[in-house]
């Protein structure tokens, strides 16, 4: 996609990225199945980087907390008294316990099960039951609970197990410009699923690393977006990050020129902005500039105050994002749908699927309901759903996205798999793993 000159910024496409050099290297299937590799992984890698744990709009109160896991590790997040969220480990220093099992709360202190020690939510030891008893001496004088960094951008809470990582900020490298446009700190959590599945992570994050899976998986989004690589842009980042951008409000050029007229999910897209699709038959491509000509025109009214931040692409084009090392982004104008994989605590060949969608709640000065294309917003949130894949729908693109990618996992155990043949529109995938490689062999950060 070129990016086009203009004196206002509004209409130019985000600058390009760094673009590093990729290496041309097969992707073995040892990768999703070896325990070795696994441990690796994780001791190379999962230890090293800034890790998307939770919201911290979730914890608005001194004492309110979450609870998140990743792989073999658990984590309290934990809004304190200056207002500020720390994070530590799960984990009672006494004899190892947990000291939570509950996905999130409110409270003066932390009660270990096991043996009663009472902790402070910033840490410290508050009571150890006969604490007389210890040949060191009372244990609240110098016994803490082990801390790990953290940091907020964009209302997420991130993690970090390496006590001498870099700055959150650097981490996130060209995602602080683009992320900062949308004004994110508010907007509340309105999806809420986590599957358990039988692949390893890596399977369902390359999915997201690549487009080349859309014609034939989600044949539904042709009506609505230029699915065909030589229309879609595509940006790496030093920091092991990419972003695609789709061009949206347009049906796909397989679609034409045998598409004369606006179909469905688009033509209502177009109707929630007072825009007649029949008015653009026998001209479908213009439909996608009156639709951010419209959206700039009766966004504010509507409270969409931040479409004022926004360029035009990312009033209508789909803006997808993969947060190396887990997590996957696609932001629209009002929202961006949030997919995670964490890996599973033991088997390389499991793990744990997040499907969220945010978005900001209606504008109160506006005293209208806002217009959004993906859900509709009331302000409520939603219920957290755990569940095995395949015991109930997620939505129809992440139930085709999954199918797929459990599928794959069970070729990428045959010895008859040989480390793929990758199309260029797929670097994103090579990426991934590159950058993976070079932290377990030491060269990052």
């Amino acid at each position: 996609m070129d990016i086009v000159e203009s004196t206002d910024w509004r209409t130019t496409a985000a600058p390009p990225w760094d673009e590093p050099d990729v290496e041309d290297r097969p992707i073995p299937g040892e990768r999703y199945t070896s325990t070795s590799f696994f441990q690796q992984e994780w001791e190379g890698m999962w230890t090293r980087v800034w890790l998307l744990l939770g919201r911290a709009n979730d914890m608005p109160r001194p004492g309110d907390y979450q609870m998140e896991e990743v792989g073999p590790e658990s984590f309290l997040l934990v809004r304190q008294a200056d207002d500020s969220i720390r994070a530590f480990y799960n984990v009672c220093q006494h004899r190892g316990s947990r000291l939570s099992f509950a996905e999130r709360g409110r409270v003066d202190r932390f009660v270990c099960p096991y043996h009663g020690w009472e902790w402070a939510t910033d840490g410290a030891l508050l009571d150890a039951p006969d604490a007389e008893d210890f040949a060191g001496g009372n244990p609240c004088e110098h016994v803490r609970l082990e801390e790990v960094a953290c940091d907020t951008f964009g209302g997420f809470v991130f993690v970090n197990m390496d006590p001498s990582c870099d700055s959150l900020t650097d981490f996130l490298g060209p995602l602080v410009a683009d992320w900062s446009r949308y004004g994110m700190n508010g907007w509340k959590r309105y999806t809420a699923l986590t599957a358990r599945v039988e692949c390893n992570w890596k399977v369902i994050q390359d999915n997201f690393c690549e487009s080349y899976h859309l014609p034939m998986v989600h044949r539904q989004l042709e009506t609505a977006y230029e699915e065909s690589y030589r229309y879609t842009r595509f940006d790496l980042s030093t920091h092991g990050h990419n972003r695609m951008v789709m061009t949206g409000a347009t049906p796909s050029s397989t679609l034409l020129p045998h598409a004369s007229t606006i179909a469905e999910p688009l033509a209502g897209r177009l109707r929630a902005w007072d825009l007649d699709p029949a008015d653009f038959d026998e001209r479908v491509r213009d439909a996608r500039r009156a639709l951010q000509s419209q959206m700039r025109e009766l966004g504010p009214a509507r409270g969409h105050a931040h479409y004022e931040n926004l360029r035009d692409e990312q009033l209508t084009d789909a803006h997808h994002y993969n947060l190396f090392p887990n997590c996957s982004l696609t932001f629209g104008a009002d929202g961006v749908l949030l997919q995670r994989m964490r890996p599973h605590a033991t088997d390389p060949q499991q793990c744990v699927f997040d499907h969220w969608y945010y978005a900001f709640p209606p504008s109160v000065e506006a005293g209208v309901q806002a217009t959004t294309t993906n859900v509709r917003i009331d302000g409520t949130g939603v219920q957290h759903e755990v569940f095995d894949y395949g015991d109930r729908p997620m939505g129809i693109i992440p139930d085709q996205d999954i199918a797929v990618t459990t599928g794959q996992q069970l070729g990428l155990r045959s010895r008859g798999f040989r480390g793929g043949h990758l199309a260029g529109q797929e670097r994103r995938v090579r990426w991934l793993h590159q950058v993976i490689d070079e932290y377990i062999a030491g060269q990052r950060p």
